[in-house]
């Protein structure tokens, strides 16, 4: 089979391209330059000053190195026109309307599993190999396979890839989703003579330097000045623009006076229009029903009543839940969860399978 392997210039993305070399494909590695100038190739413009581990000059330089470790053709392919509309522009857009978007969900969605998957078949490549620590299983109806959570639960990243329908998974391959530890994969990575085996971690989004999203955000969005009140509608404090809050927010929410109680206030909601934004104590932040838009489907959909599990956040806990509503999407918690924004992605899962997915719309 003939598989292009998406090759960041992190250890994860070297380690499941020489597994697919290992696995008897014919593999050719690609580097995907997502700014003017991250590929190191005299473009104009400069690439601007990015996260660690995603899409840099020395990031590009990184892979090459890795595909030559492996005997791999090797190529850098410019994306970032892509990018910038489908992710950066969408991450801007999103803020501006008073959301909270993913955009490592959006990147996958709408860049590597949509535009470099399509040039790759296009080319006559097979499927698209990820770095991304999430397993594929044959559908017991010889259908498309079906998408579960890697076995390192501690790495898992099924849930930025649940916004995959049937027909993209179906080209995705995923090397790293039975690995044991990410410590087995720098291992590994160093048994292979892979210079990244200690490469760190990026943790911030890529596109924004030093990981302030606020900041960037401020530079980008129009200010409208506007007021921070508590529920009772009185006035707190006043900030530059609602753009760059996000609900359950904690931090710089410049309130003149602290509470009666003296805990901590968080943003509950806000309201790009008015400029309000309302901040309260943790428990007002909690909610039982969650509201989605039309939702992605992994496989045929569960009919209502169904009993699920819900993820909300990349990182966060699943939380059992009743599937009320399966267009749009609607699902009862369990639980409270606190700090449910629109714009967020609410994952499905039975078990370890990813069902569906829907961005939030609102949550009560």
């Amino acid at each position: 089979m003939r598989v292009l392997a998406a090759m960041s210039g992190g250890v994860d993305s070297a380690v499941a391209a020489a597994r697919a070399v290992d696995a008897g494909h014919d593999v050719v590695g690609v580097h995907l330059a997502l700014s003017r100038g991250s590929a190191g190739d005299g473009a104009a413009s400069p690439a601007p000053a990015r996260a660690r581990g995603c899409c840099t000059v020395e990031d590009a330089g990184d892979a090459r190195r890795a595909a030559d470790v492996l005997g791999i053709p090797f190529y850098v392919w410019d994306l970032s026109e892509r990018f910038q509309a489908d992710v950066v522009d969408d991450f801007t857009a999103e803020y501006a309307a008073g959301r909270t978007p993913n955009p490592c969900v959006r990147c996958n969605e709408r860049v590597k599993f949509a535009a470099l998957l399509d040039r790759a078949l296009a080319l006559g490549f097979d499927a698209l190999a990820t770095g991304h620590y999430a397993r594929l299983e044959p559908s017991a109806d010889g259908g498309p396979p079906t998408l579960h959570r890697a076995r390192d639960a501690a790495k898992d990243q099924s849930y930025v890839l649940a916004v995959l329908p049937p027909e993209r998974l179906a080209r995705a391959l995923l090397p790293l989703g039975d690995a044991a530890s990410k410590a087995e994969v720098r291992e590994e990575a160093a048994q292979r003579g892979l210079a990244v085996a200690e490469k760190p971690d990026s943790h911030d989004i890529c596109f924004v330097p030093g990981g302030d999203a606020r900041a960037w955000l401020a530079e980008r969005v129009p200010r409208r000045p506007g007021l921070v009140r508590d529920e009772d509608g009185a006035v707190l404090g006043e900030h530059d623009g609602a753009a760059g809050f996000t609900v359950g927010q904690r931090r710089g929410l410049r309130v003149g006076r602290p509470a009666a109680d003296g805990k901590p206030r968080y943003v509950l909601s806000l309201s790009v229009a008015s400029g309000d934004v309302v901040v309260g104590p943790a428990e007002r932040l909690e909610r039982t029903r969650v509201v989605g838009g039309p939702p992605v489907w992994a496989g045929p959909p569960p009919a209502a009543g169904h009993r699920l599990g819900a993820q909300l956040r990349a990182h966060g806990a699943e939380v059992p839940c009743v599937l009320a509503g399966t267009d749009p999407l609607v699902v009862d918690l369990a639980e409270p969860v606190r700090g449910v924004a629109p714009g967020q992605t609410v994952a499905l899962y039975d078990g370890t399978r990813v069902v569906g997915s829907a961005t939030v719309e609102r949550a009560a």
